[in-house]
């Protein structure tokens, strides 16, 4: 009987390392499935480019633009640059999705992703994300570090 309590702390960790590891909910890890607001984009088809710059000034963190419009069908090209002196990331889902995966983010802030809607940007550095906006709807980019998306780094997409 000494042994129970000990089975349930590794049953309890093995879970939540689960949880942590799980990233911004079952749509936001697609590889290559659909989502609700679109799919992984096909890096040799042509994109329309967006860049997206990644900042913090004056105790405000923001995406520049934060507000991105899309027609329903397009693929987009997202050229992300990190101008700030902090790690940022955009993770693109539903609004519902992000503020779940913040909570995950919460627990785990060190938390890597490797899925297609998803990036993280080290200070000065670029990268990409390439996305088919297949569905029409509004949708949430966010940096889910803990406290950035509260200091303002969040955006939307309109798909129309």
């Amino acid at each position: 009987m000494k042994t129970a309590p000990f089975k349930f702390a590794a049953i309890g960790l093995l879970m939540s390392a689960g949880a942590a590891f799980a990233g911004p909910g079952a749509a936001g890890h697609s590889h290559g499935d659909e989502a609700a607001y679109g799919k992984a984009g096909d890096p040799k088809k042509p994109a329309r480019i967006v860049r997206v710059v990644m900042s913090e000034k004056d105790g405000k963190m923001a995406f520049i633009p934060d507000r991105i419009e899309v027609r329903r069908g397009e693929q987009i090209r997202f050229q992300l640059r990190n101008n700030g002196e902090l790690d940022h990331e955009l993770v693109l889902a539903t609004l519902e999705e992000n503020l779940k995966h913040a909570i995950e983010m919460q627990k785990n802030p060190d938390m890597e992703h490797d899925d297609p809607n998803a990036k993280r940007l080290a200070p000065k550095k670029t990268g990409e994300i390439v996305w088919a906006f297949t569905k029409a709807g509004e949708f949430d980019f966010s940096c889910l570090i803990p406290g950035h998306r509260e200091a303002g780094m969040t955006g939307k997409i309109i798909v129309k």
